[in-house]
C-alpha cells in the first residue's frame, strides 16, 4: 500500500467528549453477568469498556455506506471460497486456503477483506492451486498490494489490524475509544424477578432469579487521528469517513441485556475539538455531587470547565482548530456537526 509522503493532518484529530445518561441498564457485562465497574477518585464508578462501544460503532457505520471488512477467525474459508470461484476444485481450495490462511493468523481474530482473499486465490491460481508452491514472503507481497481501507475495509483503518506472523501488514488505529465511565459515584443494583408457566397445573411461580443493574451519566471519551487516517486510507475520501464515523458514534448503543433493561438514551451533551496536540481526556478524578435533579447538569459544568481550564493551561500548545457543543442549541444537529468536522477533511 503505497502512503502519501506530504500528510497534512499530520498531528491533527478530533476528539468527541460526550455525556450519556442510561436508567436502568446493564450495558456492559463482566463474568458474572453484573454491570462493570471501575474506581476512580476513591470511589466506584459505573464502567462500559471500549470494545463494548468499539463493535457497535463499527457495525453501524455498514449503515451509512461505510465499506466494511470481516473480523473472522475463518480466514481459511474465505480464501478457499475465492479458489472455488476461481476455478479449483474442492480439495485445492481447502489446501489452498488452510497454507495461505496460515501465513497470516493461526487461531485468532482477524481484520480482513474480500479483495484480499480475491488476491490470495489469484496468487494460488498462479501456481496452479498446488498448496505446496504457495510461500509465505510471496503471499505477504500480495495482501500489502491488495489492502486498500479507502475502497474496502474502512474498519481496518479506522480500528487497526495487528498480524503477528507479518508485522507489515499491520495498520494502525486511526480511532481510539477510553473506556466510559460514570462521573459520579454508583453502587450497582439487583432486581429479583419470577416467571409465570402458562400451563401450569399449581400456583406459583415456575422461575426465580435475580439481575445486577445499575442507573449512570457516562463520559465518553472517543478521539479520531487524521493524520493516522489520512495515511492508512491514501488520502481518500476523509470527509465521507468522518461523517459516517460520527453517525455511527451518535446512534451505537451497546447491546447488553437490551430486551429487558433496554438503554436507548441519545446523547445528553458533547464537546467535539478539532485540534493539533497531544490528546486531552477529561479524568473526572473528582466524582460529580448531584445538582438540580440529576448529575447531567454537574457533569455538563465539569467537562465545559476542565476544557476551558486545559486550553488556557496550554497556550498555543492547545491548537484547537474548531470547537463544536452539542445538546446546547436546539437548532446545532447532528448534521450541522457532521457537516463541520467534514470541512475540517477538506481544506487544511
Amino acid at each position: 500500500m503505497n502512503h502519501p509522503v506530504n500528510n497534512p493532518f499530520k498531528n491533527t484529530r478530533i476528539e468527541f467528549h460526550i455525556l450519556q445518561a442510561f436508567p436502568v441498564t446493564c450495558l456492559n457485562r463482566d463474568d458474572v453477568g453484573a454491570p462493570k465497574t471501575a474506581i476512580v477518585g476513591g470511589v466506584q464508578r459505573a464502567r462500559v469498556s471500549s470494545q463494548a462501544w468499539k463493535r457497535p460503532v463499527r457495525l453501524a457505520m455498514h449503515d451509512f455506506g461505510a465499506k466494511l471488512g470481516v473480523r473472522t477467525k475463518n480466514v481459511a474459508s474465505l480464501i478457499a471460497d475465492s479458489c472455488t470461484e476461481l476455478g479449483a476444485n474442492d480439495d485445492q481450495s481447502i489446501q489452498c486456503g488452510e497454507k495461505l490462511a496460515s501465513f497470516i493468523a493461526d487461531d485468532t481474530l482477524l481484520f480482513f477483506t474480500s479483495n484480499e482473499a480475491k488476491a490470495f486465490a489469484d496468487y494460488a491460481k498462479e501456481n496452479d492451486f498446488e498448496a505446496d508452491k504457495l510461500k509465505d514472503k510471496e503471499a505477504h507481497k500480495v495482501a500489502k498490494k491488495s489492502l486498500h481501507p479507502a475502497l474496502e475495509g474502512v474498519d481496518i483503518a479506522l480500528f487497526g489490524r495487528m498480524v503477528a506472523k507479518a508485522a507489515d501488514l499491520n495498520m494502525e488505529a486511526a480511532a481510539s475509544f477510553a473506556h466510559a465511565i460514570s462521573t459520579h459515584k454508583v453502587s450497582n443494583e439487583v432486581e429479583f424477578f419470577t416467571a409465570l408457566d402458562d400451563l401450569a397445573t399449581a400456583p406459583g411461580s415456575a422461575h426465580m432469579g435475580s439481575l445486577e443493574f445499575n442507573s449512570a451519566t457516562y463520559y465518553r471519551y472517543v478521539g479520531l487521528d487524521l493524520g493516522q487516517l489520512y495515511q492508512s486510507m491514501e488520502g481518500q475520501f476523509l470527509p465521507e469517513t468522518i461523517e459516517q464515523f460520527t453517525k455511527a458514534l451518535f446512534i451505537a448503543i451497546p447491546a447488553a441485556r437490551q430486551t429487558t433493561q433496554s438503554g436507548a438514551s441519545p446523547w445528553a451533551f458533547a464537546k467535539i475539538l478539532v485540534r493539533k496536540g497531544q490528546p486531552l481526556q477529561i479524568p473526572f478524578e473528582t466524582a460529580v455531587k448531584a445538582k438540580d435533579g440529576g448529575f447531567l447538569q454537574p457533569s455538563i459544568d465539569e467537562l465545559k470547565m476542565w476544557l476551558s481550564k486545559q486550553e488556557k493551561m496550554h497556550g498555543s500548545l492547545f491548537g484547537k482548530l474548531g470547537e463544536y457543543s452539542y445538546g446546547e442549541d436546539d437548532d446545532f444537529s447532528i448534521d450541522d456537526l457532521v457537516s463541520s468536522l467534514k470541512s475540517h477533511a477538506e481544506v487544511l
